[in-house]
């Protein structure tokens, strides 16, 4: 298979869909590769190093997405780019199209094979393609949390941590899962008061063992979640329902009464937020403020940090495209139920429920294009 690596072009995105690593993986099985010049220049992977793993070196995304059999990526496709798709062709990348109705139907209308990094499910269970990302962006939650509190970027000029003789802030973690366990690590270990919340209450008891007095724990519904959030410094919402929109677990009201100078950051921002009040922000314009509350909602955290996101989302994203790649994207969905999971968009009809039900699409089982 003719495999294609363009280089991202959203806003201060410099992850890159394959590494040279992941290119030798692919063509040691006899595989081709083509890569954008440049592709993953801005993170210290020449193209010497591209050719070197056997791939080659072509200079425009045209070119890839008019030669390659298969698109890997890392972010959403673009409108140009999904104006390049074309019907039969594999795209594999993040999606995020449940709070996205222009991008859904711009991959409706490319007859393209779409299939989400993010609703690809583990024999263990969980999202291991989502994982890396969202360990990722719970780590800088507290980092980006901590920086706008600072009185200079519009914070009410608190230390997170505190120092002896005056308290710490309060950090306020919706959400126990990978995102909401990273925040807590990086609180914890930065000397914040931590309270987090969550539905399930053995994931609490989890993180109770391994945290003790450290950290609060509360049962999530309407009213801790109001009180919690009326007494926090800062706010992670870190709440995902796999390939849904989020739900908006902080009203506007809420927002009205937190403090001022308060910061929020909404991780869940790629699938529409959990704050009432999010819109999603770039890296070069990464905040807003509502009734005095500061709002970081970027909505591709990891490219801060791009080399370590890449090489991270690598290892859990190269078995697939093997498999796709030598097997066909027929063959491998029917022999994985876990990959066939991220399969979203194919030949026209939308094949994950939770988008189809979000969007008004009718919903086409996987299975039945698999034929």
């Amino acid at each position: 298979m003719l495999v294609g690596v363009p280089k991202e072009i959203k806003n201060h995105e410099y992850r890159v869909g394959l590494t040279p690593p992941s290119v030798r993986e692919l063509t040691s099985r006899g595989h081709e590769v083509i890569v954008q010049q440049g592709a993953g220049e801005q993170i210290g992977l020449s193209d010497e190093q591209y050719v070197a793993a056997g791939a080659s070196i072509v200079g425009t995304a045209k070119e890839i997405f008019s030669r390659a059999d298969m698109i890997v990526k890392v972010k959403e496709p673009q409108p140009v780019e999904c104006a390049m798709l074309r019907e039969g062709q594999v795209l594999y990348t993040y999606l995020h199209l449940a709070p996205d109705p222009e991008q859904t139907a711009a991959l409706v209308k490319s007859g393209a094979v779409c299939i989400a990094y993010e609703t690809i499910t583990g024999p263990g269970g969980g999202l291991p393609l989502l994982a890396p990302m969202s360990e990722v962006a719970g780590r800088m939650s507290i980092q980006a949390g901590a920086a706008h509190l600072e009185k200079s970027k519009g914070g009410m000029g608190l230390l997170l941590g505190g120092v002896p003789g005056v308290a710490p802030g309060h950090v306020v973690i919706i959400g126990a899962g990978v995102v909401g366990t990273n925040a807590l690590q990086m609180a914890v270990g930065a000397g914040a008061r931590v309270t987090v919340l969550d539905k399930n209450v053995d994931r609490l008891r989890q993180l109770d063992l391994v945290f003790g007095n450290r950290i609060s724990t509360l049962y999530s519904n309407a009213h801790a979640i109001e009180e919690a959030v009326l007494d926090a410094d800062l706010v992670i919402g870190g709440v995902l329902v796999p390939g849904a929109a989020a739900p908006k677990l902080v009203t506007r009201d809420m927002i009205s009464r937190m403090k001022k100078g308060a910061v929020v950051v909404d991780v869940a921002i790629d699938q529409g937020g959990c704050f009432e009040t999010s819109h999603a922000t770039t890296h070069a314009d990464p905040t807003f403020v509502v009734d005095g509350v500061i709002h970081y909602c970027v909505a591709n955290m990891p490219g801060a940090v791009a080399r370590t996101s890449t090489f991270a989302l690598n290892n859990a994203t190269i078995g697939h495209a093997v498999a796709l790649a030598t097997k066909g994207w027929r063959q491998a969905l029917s022999d994985d139920a876990h990959l066939r999971n991220g399969l979203n968009v194919c030949q026209g009809k939308v094949t994950y429920e939770a988008v189809a039900k979000d969007l008004n699409y009718d919903y086409v089982p996987a299975e039945s294009l698999l034929g």
